[in-house]
Order: structure tokens, then sequence, then C-alpha cells
């Protein structure tokens, strides 16, 4: 549904986004994570056609986005962070007037996104005197009105209390049955209770693109060392390790296909052997937010080596 190959969006000098490539089939949801400044904002709205790449290309449902950005923004439904509200307007006045702005029917389509929102209650009133909450329904249910392909929502449980973040991942749930899903969030729960897959960003880069089921499958055991140089030729021969990483110095962590806890006593054989001193040898489950603070620390450290 969505082709994202080699995109580079860049200010002057600076470069918001650095040869980003990565699909999404149709009916998934995915998140995109990234602290403040990684690109997701410039992501988003390079894919609705709102921003022209500096280099590289936007496919949705086959059609290149900067050639047909009309007919693609037309299948399209968007949520910005700074919600496009009036107001002065009531609920409903607000979707009829959205609704017209894409040459729809309004009453039937008007209705049924506030109902999908669950706006009924709030349907007359107006949009100056509801919560962040309900302000927050109203944002989404205009992105709705056109029954999209591809929905696109940023930050949408911001401002959101509990109650309502359970409504809105149900609403999004439902939404996947006939939209494919693109939802950019701090919260890492949010992405772990409603998408398939992650997309995390580092500084303008794709630090990761992988589906929440092989991440929950994958083990791995974190070790820290003193004799750096030494761990890769000490664990070189055996059977088990999927990835090797030195996020930081003296600290490694090693991927395990299969049990990391029965694995550990055959590396700690090996790191012994070979003279490397073993510091600390640890069980980890490759979580969401175990691999987020990984990519975390290897920011920081970059940014203290340069």
């Amino acid at each position: 549904m969505i082709e994202v190959k080699n995109l580079v969006r860049k200010y002057g000098d600076f470069t918001a986004v650095d040869d980003v490539s990565f699909s999404i089939e149709k009916g998934e949801v995915v998140g995109l994570l990234g602290h403040n400044g990684a690109g997701k904002t410039t992501i988003m709205k390079m894919l609705m056609g709102f921003l022209e790449p500096s280099f590289g290309s936007v496919s949705v449902d086959g059609y290149d986005v900067q050639e047909h950005s009309i007919q693609i923004q037309a299948d399209m439904g968007y949520l910005p962070e700074s919600l496009p509200i009036y107001p002065e307007l009531t609920v409903v006045e607000y979707l009829q007037y959205a609704a017209r702005l894409r040459s729809l029917a309004d009453r039937e389509c008007v209705q049924r996104a506030i109902n999908l929102t669950g706006l009924s209650d709030k349907a007359l009133d107006s949009v100056s005197t509801l919560s962040r909450g309900y302000k927050q329904r109203v944002g989404v249910a205009q992105s709705i009105l056109h029954e999209p392909k591809v929905l696109v929502l940023d930050e949408p449980t911001n401002g959101l209390d509990p109650t309502q973040i359970q409504q809105m991942r149900q609403l999004i749930t439902n939404l996947s049955e006939e939209a494919t899903v693109i939802l950019s969030t701090h919260i890492l729960q949010e992405v772990n209770a409603v998408c398939d897959r992650a997309i995390i960003l580092r500084s303008g880069s794709l630090a990761l693109d992988e589906s929440l089921t092989s991440l929950k499958s994958s083990q791995s055991i974190k070790l820290r060392t003193s004799a750096e140089a030494s761990v890769q030729a000490a664990l070189a021969g055996l059977e088990g390790i999927e990835k090797l990483e030195n996020p930081s110095s003296g600290l490694w962590i090693l991927t395990i296909k299969g049990d990391s806890e029965a694995a550990a006593p055959g590396i700690a054989d090996a790191l012994i052997s070979s003279g490397c001193p073993l510091i600390e040898l640890a069980h980890e489950s490759r979580d969401l937010e175990t691999v987020f603070r990984e990519i975390n620390e290897q920011e920081l450290n970059a940014v203290e080596e340069r």
C-alpha cells in the first residue's frame, strides 16, 4: 500500500530525513517512533504530499505522491498533532464543513464518523466547550469522513485520560479493518497495544523496522567486559548468535536464536576461555522498550563522540 524509497528531506544544511526506506502492506497498523526531531512528522507530511522530498520517492497504492497528490490525498485521512478544528462551530457544523470540502454527501458520512468516534452526546456542542479528549475525537472524526484507504495519525492519544485512551485504541483497531494505519506516538504502550510493526527513527535515519511479533519472540543476552577487542573473536565459533552489537563501551548485546538462558553458560565459558574478563552476563527479553532504550543509548553515545 505504501512504498518509501531512499527518502531525504533537507532544510538548507540540516538533514531532517536521511535516506529512509520502508514499505507497508494493506491493512497493517504501523507505529512510527522516535524522539522529538527524529523526523516523524516530516515523513508523515511527505507521505501525505504536503511536503516535497529533497530526494527519493513515496508511492501510495501504486501511485507516486508527487505526480498524483490530489488523487492520493482523496484516499488518505490525516490527523496532525495540531488539531484542524474551528472552535466557534458545533461538532456537527464542523464535520459538515469538512465533508463539503471533500465534496461528500455530508449527512451520512458525518453520522458515521460521529458514531465511530463516540461523539453522539457532544454533536450539538460548540467545539470550544469540549475537553482536550473530545477535541481529539473530533480531529479523528474529520480524518475518517471519507472512509480513507490510508489513515495517518500524529499523536492521536495526546491529552486523553485512561478511559479515552482505551476507547481510542479500540477505534484504531476497528479502523484498521478497512484502512492501513500509520500511528506516530511517543508512548510505547500505544504501539504495543494496537500496532503490527514498529518503525523507529533516530536523527532522521531508520534505526529499526520490525514486526512486534518478531521482537517479542527474540531474546538477548547483555554482557559487559573490559576486553572489548576479544569479544567477537571469542564468540565467533558459537552457534545461535544472530546478531552481536556494541552500543557503548564495554557493553555488548547478543541477539539469540532460541533460548537465551540455555545459551548463557556456553557464552560465559567461551569468553573466560579466551581470557575476556566477564563483568556482567544477563538474560533480557527483546521487547520494544528495550530496543528503544538501546537505540537512544546509541544516539547519546554518538553525540558524545562528536
